[in-house]
This record gives C-alpha cells, sequence and structure tokens, in this order.
C-alpha cells in the first residue's frame, strides 16, 4: 500500500469487545476512500474496524458482533499459525525452505551464524539468546537480497529510489512514500524468491503509479507477468510469515 494512502487512515482509538467470553481488543480507524464500514483482521494488528468519515463511532460494537462469527474464526485461525509455524528455535523459515537450526556454544569471541545446506548453524560465544541471533542474520539476509532485486528492476521500469529501509512493518510488506523512499518488511524473506520480488515490483512500480489505477497494475503485469500468483500466495501464507 503507497505511504499516501496509509497516512489518509485515521487511528482513533482502541477498545475492547467481549465475543463469546473472551476479551477481544480492537482499533477504530477512519478512511475518506471507505464508503461502508468493514472490518479487517491482521496476523500482527488484530482487529480492526475501518468506518467511513462521519460514521457514527459508537456502531462499532454492533459492527463487530454482527460479523462475530468471522471474527474469531480468523483470531482461532491466526493462533493455530502462531501455535504451529517452526520458530521454536529448532526451525526457521528462508526463501521459502525449512531450515534446521543447528545451536552451538563457546569458541569464537563473537556470536557467528552460517548457511550450511538446509542447516542454519549458530555459534554462540555463550548461552545467549539463538532466536536473537537467527532474526539478525534474517534481517541481513533481508537487506542484502531486496536491495539486489530493487536495483535490477529499478532499471528496467526506469525509476529511480531514494532510498531502501528494511523494517518490522505491522501490517504491510511494502511501501513507497511519495518521496521515493521504499521500505519492506524483513519477514519477506522468509517466502519464496518470486514472491519477494513482486513485492518489489510491485513498490518500485508505485514510483511511477502512486495508486493502484490499471495504469499500475498494467505496469506490474509487464515486469512481473506471475504477480497475481504470487499475492495470492502472500495472503495465504500472511499468519506464519508474521508470526
Amino acid at each position: 500500500m503507497p505511504k499516501k494512502y496509509a497516512a489518509r487512515l485515521q487511528s482513533l482509538e482502541s477498545s475492547k469487545i467481549i465475543l463469546d467470553g473472551r476479551t477481544v481488543a480492537y482499533t477504530l480507524k477512519k478512511s475518506p476512500r471507505a464508503r461502508h464500514a468493514r472490518l479487517e483482521v491482521r496476523a500482527e494488528s488484530g482487529l480492526t474496524v475501518i468506518l467511513p468519515i462521519g460514521y457514527p463511532l459508537s456502531r462499532a460494537p454492533e459492527i463487530i458482533l454482527d460479523k462475530k462469527r468471522w471474527v474469531t474464526a480468523k483470531l482461532d485461525l491466526f493462533q493455530r499459525g502462531r501455535a504451529s509455524y517452526p520458530s521454536d528455535g529448532h526451525s526457521v523459515q528462508y526463501l521459502g525452505r525449512t531450515l534446521k537450526v543447528a545451536q552451538r556454544v563457546g569458541g569464537d569471541s563473537k556470536n557467528k551464524t552460517a548457511l550450511n545446506g538446509d542447516e542454519l548453524v549458530i555459534c554462540l560465544k555463550s548461552d545467549d539468546d539463538a532466536k536473537e541471533a537467527v532474526e539478525a542474520w534474517l534481517k541481513n539476509q533481508a537487506k542484502t537480497l531486496i536491495q539486489a532485486i530493487a536495483e535490477k528492476h529499478s532499471l528496467k521500469i526506469g525509476v529511480n529510489y531514494r532510498a531502501l529501509r528494511i523494517r518490522s512493518a505491522r501490517t504491510r510488506w511494502g511501501s513507497c512514500s511519495p518521496r521515493g523512499t521504499l521500505s519492506f518488511n524483513w519477514k519477506l524473506v522468509m517466502a519464496p524468491p518470486v514472491v519477494i520480488e513482486y513485492v518489489v515490483v510491485h513498490e518500485l512500480c508505485h514510483l511511477k503509479e502512486l495508486n493502484h489505477s490499471p495504469s499500475f497494475w498494467k505496469l506490474v503485469e509487464t515486469h512481473c507477468p506471475g504477480w497475481r500468483a504470487q499475492r495470492k500466495w502472500l495472503r495465504a501464507n500472511e499468519i506464519a510469515l508474521a508470526c
């Protein structure tokens, strides 16, 4: 989503509601583009109620209760995804593959992480947190890979970006500011390379079309013909990647 549009979503307040004995937190947002009230459930940000400008905030609980089954089903699905996702210290996702994590303690004065086939070897100087070491390695890999993809496709598309940042975004895989700064979620490095490439191309195309008009999607189609399949993969695997 372009940063320009994201800024138009006004976060108003956070609240809670009881659904079948479960306390569910939610965020209220208003959007000038929204024609109707709608709900959004994300793996990291949870439940959000998006309302048109002028819509009574007091009706938010009514909207949630009307879609109670859908909301609870989504939340349960995300919870199961977190429970089953291989981030227990024994394995991790990288470029669509599952790597076995091998932790070793002692030796050198610095922590080291190295990929050896389908095994990610973590050498710690002491009994430090291996999870932090794995995350640091993934972030570094994400920066290197995404930077290379952006440089390659920016030449093909004929655009220049001002800066490229790797962040821990809560709800977006990538964004493009009007000033030409590209930002990407480091967890993209867990997805297959073709999916990462689609997200990078998507944001680069926003440097020419800062919208989601037919012209924008035509540009994406030109430089990433399989974008529909990649977007579908992202939506289907959102839970696993976000956890």
